[in-house]
């Protein structure tokens, strides 16, 4: 039985009419971490959005026991609420080809999707939750925006990675691994993040914004100008 299947079976198994059993059930969540597949990419700086989405899974015992729509995908809940997890094996600049298909299999609302990835605008290890936005010339999000036929509002998960030191090529620094005190702050923010897709799950993306951005503005000031 594919994943799919298993999740629906699961949401009706409490009553005999899928469909009462269906209309009384909240709307699942779907989490989306950008990166690319491969030993290769692992741990780079363009593959926050995978640690993320593994760090949320460890968390709360999710496992990736399947592939779906172009990516590896779990299911669990939080909460009551149903989560679906993705982790799209496209390569980055291909994402939409996951997630666009992912979202449209469920009949989702893009307010309830939520795509994590990295961002060059924010200090390292600071994070930024969004309801809508543009894609930043960031090329993952670009296809993400161009499979959702233009839509844009739906959730994003910002995390920051700071900016290419010097004249760096801003491609082979996405590329690389990150130093041990830039590690230390995205490891800490893996540990915020997973507090904070938790939020959204049960209380909702306006109110876990509000509090999440509150909280990270004052580490944005901290962090701006320090070297990593």
């Amino acid at each position: 039985m594919n994943a799919p299947l298993k999740l629906l079976r699961r949401l009706f198994s409490s009553s005999s009419s899928p469909s009462s059993s269906f209309s009384s059930c909240p709307n699942p969540w779907l989490l989306i971490g950008l990166g690319n597949p491969g030993d290769k990419y692992q741990s780079t700086r363009h593959n926050v959005g995978f640690d993320m989405i593994d760090a949320f899974a460890r968390s709360q015992g999710i496992p990736f026991g399947s592939v779906h729509c172009k990516a590896l995908f779990g299911e669990g809940t939080i909460g009551g609420v149903p989560v679906l997890l993705a982790k799209p094996q496209t390569y980055m600049n291909l994402s939409g080809e996951s997630t666009g298909p992912l979202a449209a299999y469920y009949k989702l609302p893009l307010n309830h999707v939520i795509v994590m990835y990295d961002d060059m605008d924010l200090p390292c290890g600071v994070l930024r939750i969004q309801p809508k936005g543009g894609h930043g010339r960031h090329k993952g999000l670009k296809s993400v925006i161009y499979h959702f036929r233009g839509n844009r509002e739906f959730g994003r998960l910002r995390i920051g990675i700071g900016r290419p030191p010097g004249q760096m090529d801003p491609k082979a620094f996405l590329l690389q691994k990150f130093n041990k005190t830039a590690r230390e702050r995205i490891d800490s923010a893996l540990e915020e993040g997973v507090e904070i897709l938790k939020a959204v799950v049960t209380k909702g993306l306006t109110e876990a914004a509000r509090s999440c951005n509150t909280e990270q503005k004052y580490k944005h000031l901290r962090f701006q100008n320090l070297p990593v």
